[in-house]
């Protein structure tokens, strides 16, 4: 899934193919993509964008007095297009979900690979129309965010780390692979709870999770769009690493298994050298 670091870079990349520049027309070719009707897509042609934002995992191309916001979801991905086939394409065909074409003949496909269709796109006049937005907490990278704000939020939780750094009501932006590395960073547990930290540790957690998002943003800067997957995944630290040697310890990194998703740690940084409990493991051993 694309996180604030990739979406940053694409927000980067598409502010400077964008911006200035006309909408001909967007096409909506998955019938899940559009998450809303009113005003219709229709409405962007002719429309000249002036910005890209980005809010917590969520693009945001405004045009006119309209904004497009994009949430990519786990297998969604944008692809960059200086041209198109003079044939439209069929909708309901292959993994392309939305056609974005510029007056100049250039501009992007949505693609989303797999069944489950999570793909969000809403058109809407002010971006807190979007629930996924109007929910979201403070952004970790934004200068307003210090460590006393980080405190605030964390405040009054009793939570396990993993679960708050991904929940975006309370942070924006970071979900399974980032909330990882930050973690390994940060030498904690992510089973550890947010009721334990202390004030050096609550200092401590803060500066990893800036460190590593914005080394992740600065590592993305100016990476075509098409590779940012591949740079995301050669970078990470734990993530996606199972069995692989910690680049820190060397110690196996492990991993533990939920229903929809899995995280990894190493145990030597992050829990003394014990192993995390893998409940669905265990009940395959059994």
């Amino acid at each position: 899934m694309p996180e604030l670091p990739e979406v940053e870079a694409l927000r980067d990349f598409l502010d400077d193919h964008l911006v200035g520049k006309e909408i001909a027309r967007v096409l909506p070719l998955a019938i899940s993509v559009m998450k809303t009707y009113d005003p219709p897509p229709t409405a962007l042609e002719g429309a000249t964008v002036t910005s890209v934002a980005r809010h917590g995992k969520f693009l945001d191309i405004t045009a006119g007095p309209l904004h497009l916001l994009v949430h990519l979801a786990r297998a969604g991905w944008l692809q960059w297009k200086d041209s198109f086939p003079a044939t439209p394409p069929r909708p309901g065909k292959g993994p392309l979900a939305l056609r974005a074409v510029l007056t100049g003949g250039d501009g992007f496909d949505l693609t989303e690979m797999g069944t489950t269709k999570r793909l969000a796109v809403h058109l809407v006049h002010d971006p807190a129309d979007v629930p996924g937005v109007a929910r979201l907490g403070p952004d970790p990278l934004a200068d307003s965010f210090d460590r006393d704000a980080f405190a605030r939020v964390l405040d009054g939780e009793r939570r396990q780390l993993k679960g708050a750094l991904r929940d975006q009501s309370l942070i924006a932006g970071i979900g399974n692979a980032y909330s990882d590395e930050v973690l390994h960073v940060a030498k904690m547990s992510p089973f550890k709870l947010t009721t334990s930290l202390g004030d050096d540790d609550i200092t401590h957690l803060y500066n990893a999770m800036r460190t590593t998002l914005q080394d992740a943003v600065e590592r993305s800067r100016g990476v075509a769009a098409g590779r940012l997957k591949a740079e995301k995944k050669s970078s990470m630290r734990v993530h996606g690493r199972t069995g692989q040697p910690c680049p820190v310890c060397g110690d196996t990194v492990l991993e533990v298994s939920f229903s929809d998703s899995s995280l990894q740690y190493c145990p030597t940084c992050q829990t003394g050298g014990r192993p995390l409990a893998d409940r669905r493991l265990s009940r395959l051993l059994k």
